[in-house]
């Protein structure tokens, strides 16, 4: 029988040997040793973290040094009336204390922006760790750092530090965000924040952008307005009402939902809220007023030294001449051309200010800065010149054929008028009559002249000159002929008639300048006497507006440039159309369009004023005091055929029927037919500068009727004379 196999009961392993005693005290060492210099460490970086923070507190501003410092001069332009004009650099608006923000406008701004603002010391450490993290991420790829800023850090930021990003500059935001919120209370801070941060639109604070976006103070806003603004904080020009309201409205959505998560409002209050309704304030005008704005802002700098603190400029302008000069220029400038209209008291008060037709399309100040001839509105000189030399409205002169150092010059219907009175070639413009008394003053005393009232541009010497051929700035002009209304004194065209700083102090007060006399006042007497007659009877008669004016047309050679100039009731006016680049304009006639620009004008600006008369009562032309049944002036009609709708003599049988234009008021280009305006403009008493001038007196004895008009214009017949059916008109009218 087999003996049965004894088993051996399995032993275990034998245990690992352990260490030795001195190895498992070294570990434990080498871990007390490394908690001790992480304790040292974190000991140190904390008594670092104190000290820099104690010297950021050491160098911070008080309360109120903040309160106080800009960060950059806001400048805001108001008209005669008050109304703001334009609104230049950052707008601060009112400073508004703790206890004045609406407690709306504090929870909004809390529950987008930093929903633990009460909690945390001025870092929150998750955002912080959360923020550090994605830079980590997006290093290198320009994508900027999230989720780190609180609203003490989003301060430091605004008030000391750039907006570049980088890890250096988060950490010296932290800093300075813990030296804030150990230097000044959780309320300080948040007043700080909704007085400073910008918001858009050049508004900074709460104020500013409530008076922008919602035409009122921020002292009392609704919480759909507070919504709005709290949530342009996060992108300003991505969210701002009036760049994107859609956006703003939706970002305001967001803000009310934050809101509600936080508790701050009720669901039923958000729905109630509708930021989509809340009324949006107008932006001010940007248009035509900037080209006066322009203008004016720059003579800040001689008037004041403050370049710092926010301003009020009160300036000349008058809003509802500045809309009625729009609507002259828009209606009246013909379509491819450019207009600019300057409007000024006596005293040099600008009321009026047109650069040109459209200023957001360009933003050129034809008012001020374009240079073009004046044409025969320079002959405003040349008369003057003369009547100081002692000649006299009433003094006879000869119009005839006339050389002067080989320049020619000749009357656009190249007849000549034999002995007439300097004011019937005046009202008609002829242009031999005045390079004769050019002539006789000298045209260097014509330059004088010119240069004394005001003309700043280099002038020429050349006897062409008297015919306006030297470039001129619009305003330059209208200063001349306001200096005419101002009874031979001196104008100094102005803008600004105060500045006002901080506080509602005075910086800057215009005073009239020391009364100048330019020329006796009988001269200018006379002068009026000359410019009224012009408009009555003359060139200018478009530019009658039924009250005394007295004003001078001009157009240029090939009718490149047209202007009127004139005055009534102590408004001096000046109006230029033309093409920018001097090209000739077919139809352009200083008698025509800018005539009818400077009525329309001047009708709404004077109206509320008293009529003022002249010192002398305007004297009709010599040929304008032939009866009525006997005079040259009527409507066209049937019995006279060789007369166009424009009231513009036709000859018959050769070319002499069409004007040539010689660089004065009247004519045509050579060959160029004569432009139709659209229906009959009547005989020479009705048309503009499109007038050739008045037919050749008739000899001694012979009577002034149709067979005498009949033989000179070379026809035949004996058609029945026009009649004007109201006689011969009278001063005024």
């Amino acid at each position: 029988m087999a003996r049965p196999i004894r088993q051996t009961p399995r032993q275990a392993p034998p245990p690992p040997p352990e260490p030795p005693r001195h190895q498992r005290s070294g570990f434990v060492k080498a871990l007390i040793t490394g908690a001790k210099l992480f304790g040292a460490a974190l000991f140190l970086a904390l008594v670092a973290l104190v000290v820099a923070v104690g010297i950021a507190m050491s160098g911070l501003p008080s309360f109120d040094q903040l309160k106080s410092s800009p960060n950059g001069q806001m400048i805001r332009v108001h008209a005669v009336d008050g109304t703001v004009l334009v609104s230049l650099g950052p707008s601060y608006g009112q400073w508004l204390r703790s206890d004045q923000i609406p407690q709306v406008m504090k929870d909004a701004m809390i529950s987008v922006e930093d929903r633990r603002f009460y909690e945390h010391p001025g870092v929150d450490p998750i955002g912080i760790l959360r923020g550090t993290w994605v830079g980590i991420k997006n290093r290198g790829t320009g994508r900027r750092l999230q989720g780190a800023s609180t609203i003490t850090q989003q301060l430091a930021r605004n008030l000391f530090l750039t907006t570049r990003y980088s890890f250096v500059r988060k950490f010296r935001e932290a800093i300075i965000s813990l030296a804030l919120e150990r230097k000044f209370s959780k309320d300080q801070i948040l007043e700080l924040y909704l007085n400073k941060v910008y918001f858009g639109g050049g508004s900074y604070g709460i104020d500013a952008a409530s008076r922008k976006f919602f035409g009122h103070g921020a002292d009392h806003l609704s919480l759909g307005e507070a919504s709005i603004i709290a949530g342009l904080v996060k992108a300003p020009s991505n969210y701002s009402p009036t760049a994107d309201a859609q956006a703003a409205v939706g970002r305001a959505g967001v803000v009310l939902e934050t809101m509600v998560e936080t508790g701050k409002i009720s669901e039923a209050d958000a729905q109630a809220a509708q930021p989509s309704a809340v009324k949006l304030a107008p932006e001010p005008r940007q248009n035509s007023v900037r080209y006066f704005t322009d203008w004016a802002l720059p003579q800040l700098s001689t008037l004041i030294d403050d370049q710092t603190d926010p301003l009020d400029v009160w300036t000349t302008l008058d809003l509802n001449m500045q809309r009625q000069a729009d609507r002259a220029i828009a209606q009246d400038t013909p379509a491819g051309l450019q207009g600019a209209l300057v409007s000024m008291e006596r005293d040099g008060a600008v009321r009026a200010m047109v650069g040109g037709k459209d200023y957001i399309s360009s933003n050129y100040n034809r008012a001020v800065t374009a240079m073009r001839q004046p044409g025969s509105a320079w002959k405003l000189f040349v008369y003057l010149a003369a009547i100081e030399a002692g000649h006299k409205p009433d003094e006879a002169i000869v119009d005839e054929p006339v050389t002067i150092d080989g320049w020619s010059p000749r009357n656009d219907e190249r007849t000549y008028s034999g002995q007439i009175n300097i004011r019937t070639a005046f009202a008609f413009s002829l242009n031999t009559v005045a390079a004769k008394l050019g002539q006789a003053v000298g045209f260097e005393t014509v330059a004088d002249m010119a240069r004394r009232f005001g003309i700043s541009t280099p002038i020429n010497t050349h006897p062409a000159m008297v015919l306006g051929t030297s470039d001129v700035h619009l305003i330059d002009m209208v200063r001349a002929f306001a200096e005419i209304d101002n009874k031979g004194a001196m104008v100094q065209p102005y803008a600004i008639e105060k500045v006002v700083g901080p506080d509602d102090k005075l910086l800057y007060q215009h005073t009239p300048p020391e009364n100048r006399v330019l020329v006796a006042p009988w001269v200018a007497a006379e002068m009026t006497d000359l410019l009224q007659t012009a408009v009555n009877t003359g060139t200018a008669r478009a530019a009658q507006i039924g009250r005394p004016v007295a004003g001078k047309t001009g157009t240029t050679s090939t009718n490149r440039d047209g202007w009127f100039l004139g005055f009534s009731s102590g408004l001096t006016t000046g109006v230029w159309m033309g093409r920018d680049d001097a090209k000739p304009n077919p139809g352009l006639y200083g008698g025509r369009a800018p005539a009818r620009a400077f009525a329309d004008y001047m009708k709404v600006a004077v109206a509320a004023r008293p009529v003022e008369q002249f010192d002398t009562q305007v004297t009709l032309p010599e040929w304008q005091l032939e009866p009525d049944d006997e005079a040259y002036y009527g409507q066209p009609d049937s019995g006279i055929p060789t007369i166009d709708a424009n009231g513009q003599v036709i000859q018959q049988g050769d070319d002499q029927g069409q004007p040539m234009s010689d660089g004065g008021d009247q004519g045509y280009p050579p060959q160029q037919p004569a432009p139709q305006q659209g229906g009959s403009r009547g005989s020479p008493q009705q048309q503009d500068d499109d007038w050739q001038g008045p037919p050749p007196p008739p000899a001694p004895g012979q009577r002034l009727d149709q067979s005498w008009l009949n033989g000179v214009l070379g026809r035949k017949g004996n058609a029945n004379p026009p009649q004007r059916g109201g006689g011969t008109p009278q001063p005024n009218q």
